[in-house]
């Protein structure tokens, strides 16, 4: 039983000294920063100028989409690197498989281009 315990020890002190090192460095900052506020310091920064409108406007619609079509192209190429990668061992079952996805995501373009998806006038 002894033995059992013996062998979580290295998982004992490596959890120890993340926590240490964790602790000291949330730690630091706070102990080692320069404080010396001034007006410029504390004012509000967006973009170089003095904000011009409260923070919780409502968002354009067009900012979530183009998120989310980033977000599907993304993942697209995620998923295009390890089928490059495997490509010689897959054969031509994974060729048509990959070629059915890359269809599918194209029609799902042409389809968004054409609703006007992508337009940002």
């Amino acid at each position: 039983m002894e033995s059992l315990l013996l062998s979580y020890l290295p998982v004992i002190i490596f959890i120890g000294i993340s926590l240490i090192i964790g602790m000291a460095l949330l730690v630091a900052p706070f102990l080692v920063a320069f404080k010396a506020p001034d007006s410029e310091k504390l004012s509000a920064y967006e973009c170089g100028f003095n904000p011009f409108d409260d923070a919780r406007m409502k968002f354009d619609v067009r900012f979530y989409l183009v998120a989310i079509l980033f977000i599907i192209f993304d993942l697209e190429v995620a998923f295009l690197f390890p089928w490059a990668v495997s490509f010689g061992t897959l054969g031509w079952f994974g060729f048509w498989s990959m070629t059915v996805f890359l269809g599918i995501l194209t029609i799902g373009f042409i389809y968004e281009w054409k609703k006007g998806a992508l337009e940002w006038d």
